[in-house]
């Protein structure tokens, strides 16, 4: 195992409570409605849940297992797959003049599904992939200790977010855009800690990881848009769909490293480049769609 950075029970405190914030800024313009839409048109929503969920990490452990990844990299790649939707899908779809209920939609629920999906698949195909199975052991997992975690840093600030856009609008309007800017910040501060520790093993390995970020953010974004091809979904579905999957929320990964296994570099640099990679790709193709009329 390759030493990555330490924090004190303080910063960490810091760092769980910022991630937080980012969620509450994210839950200020959900409704109820936003959870009411996946019973009533369920089927893009559902979609995409299950290849976000289910096909997402059986196909990364399936790949890792496959090429026989270096059991830490591999392991950082199926944390990024267990992760739910991030934020900045939302305003991605939005761009790419994809279905924004349907994007809402999938964010809301997946980021309180990922309360026990996270923990739970990070810990099952860890081990159903046996190069890195005994790598699992020596960070000694413990899935109820992120259960928790995932709660009080995603579902907790959630609900607390649609409460207070629910019951004070206006300063919902004052403060959601700067709240989405301070989100971003946030995430390239992660990011640049994660990267600045590892240093030294970033040039070592960047041949290897960089292609392997590359590959798996694509695998997502193939797996979303094949969801959608498959279901023939409206192009506008598809579109919100695929940029859900494709879009992962690196910055909890992130805080689960720094949290419980600050010492795993490898893992750090993968869900740090994703973090940095999958908003070049989303913004990219979101570029590309805006201008591909489907009216």
């Amino acid at each position: 195992m390759i030493a990555a950075v330490a924090f004190e029970p303080r910063s960490l405190i810091l760092l769980n409570l910022i991630l937080a914030l980012m969620m509450f800024g994210v839950s200020l313009s959900l409704r109820l409605e936003d959870f009411k839409r996946v019973v009533l048109s369920p089927i893009a929503p559902i979609a995409g849940l299950f290849a976000q969920f289910f096909l997402l990490p059986l196909a990364t452990c399936l790949f890792t297992w496959a090429l026989n990844i270096d059991p830490e990299l591999a392991l950082g790649m199926i944390l990024v797959a267990s992760c739910p939707g991030g934020s900045f899908s939302n305003i991605m779809t939005w761009l790419a003049r994809g279905n924004v209920a349907v994007s809402v939609s999938m964010t809301a629920v997946s980021s309180l599904a990922a309360a026990i999906l996270t923990p739970v698949n990070f810990a099952f195909y860890g081990w159903l992939n046996p190069y890195t199975r005994e790598y699992l052991t020596k960070i000694t997992i413990e899935p109820s200790s992120i259960l928790i975690l995932v709660l009080l840093v995603l579902a907790l600030p959630l609900v607390l977010g649609m409460v207070t856009g629910r019951r004070l609008p206006d300063l919902v309007v004052r403060i959601q855009k700067p709240l989405r800017i301070f989100s971003l910040l946030v995430l390239m501060a992660f990011v640049a800690i994660a990267f600045s520790s590892n240093f030294a093993l970033f040039l070592e390995r960047f041949h290897s990881f960089f292609w392997l970020v590359v590959g798996h953010n694509l695998l997502a974004l193939s797996l979303g848009y094949g969801m959608g091809l498959v279901l023939k979904l409206p192009v506008a579905d598809r579109r919100a769909v695929t940029l859900e999957v494709g879009i992962q929320n690196s910055g909890l990964g992130l805080v689960i490293l720094f949290t419980f296994f600050p010492e795993a570099g490898g893992m750090m640099l993968i869900t740090a480049f994703w973090g940095v990679w999958h908003l070049v790709s989303g913004l990219t193709l979101s570029q590309i769609w805006a201008r591909i009329p489907y009216e």
